[in-house]
């Protein structure tokens, strides 16, 4: 992987070579993605216009809501589409969609580039800026698929700090989990939003919300916008690898 970064106008006067198999460039991003089919909105992980950078994508064929249950068969997928996408030289690997925490530390020790499988990294670092009689309120698509096992491949050992609601039940989210092809965006939103509300309400020890799912960024401005409080998501992680990885010089005056 290359780390150089064209900073102004003109060539760098250097042979510059490339993988043997990478095709395309300029992607430091790249995000696996479940085989699923719903509409996909802007700020869902696999919207590219969610992103102000380019992201390079790799769907794993065959891999589905057997998520849910870290169903092994996802890890040989993920390791193969996360080579496959350092071969085009990314400079990191994201998983769409949080349940691939169930695959985080395998993952990482199989593909050289860093791994960032689950919006549920963000859990220690959330965590540490609260007070300890604080919690971190998560709501996630499916409330069972939030397992021991999972936790720990992301590095959380402890849970007492943390509040779980799941949109399992919600009558439009039904529609993304089953896959129906179709669903009302604006009926999701106000779904979540209520959902959001009442476990702020019921917990009232919260003080700050991260998004499981992918797909609950597009409403993410309108939670905050309820719940009145920090609010964490897949899109605020990527953002932060993709401004580590590609790094900027600063312009300015002294």
């Amino acid at each position: 992987m290359s780390y150089s970064y064209l900073s102004g106008p003109g060539q760098p006067n250097v042979k510059v070579s490339t993988g043997r198999k990478q095709a395309v460039a300029g992607c430091a991003i790249g995000i696996l993605v479940l085989d699923l089919r719903y509409p996909l909105f802007p700020g869902n992980v696999a919207n590219a216009t969610t992103w102000d950078f380019p992201v390079i994508y790799k769907i794993l064929e065959g891999a589905g809501a057997e998520i849910f249950d870290a169903d092994p068969s996802i890890l040989d997928k993920v390791i193969k589409g996360g080579r496959e996408l350092e071969q085009q030289g990314v400079r990191a690997i994201i998983g769409s969609c949080g349940y691939f925490a169930n695959y985080q530390k395998e993952a990482a020790k199989s593909i050289d580039a860093p791994v960032f499988m689950s919006s549920l990294l963000q859990v220690p670092i959330i965590l540490s800026a609260l007070k300890p009689d604080q919690k971190l309120g998560i709501i996630c698509a499916f409330k069972g698929g939030l397992t021991p096992h999972l936790f720990g491949q992301v590095g959380i050992s402890d849970t007492s700090r943390l509040a779980v609601a799941g949109a399992q039940d919600l009558p439009e989210f039904q529609n993304l989990l089953n896959c129906t092809g179709s669903f009302n965006s604006n009926n999701l939103e106000q779904e979540v939003v209520e959902l959001a509300k009442q476990f702020v309400q019921q917990n009232p020890d919260i003080r700050a919300i991260l998004l499981e799912c992918s797909d609950m960024p597009p409403y993410a401005h309108a939670i905050q916008e309820a719940v009145r409080m920090p609010v964490f998501d897949f899109v605020t992680l990527v953002n932060w690898v993709q401004n580590a990885v590609v790094r900027r010089p600063f312009f300015g005056f002294i």
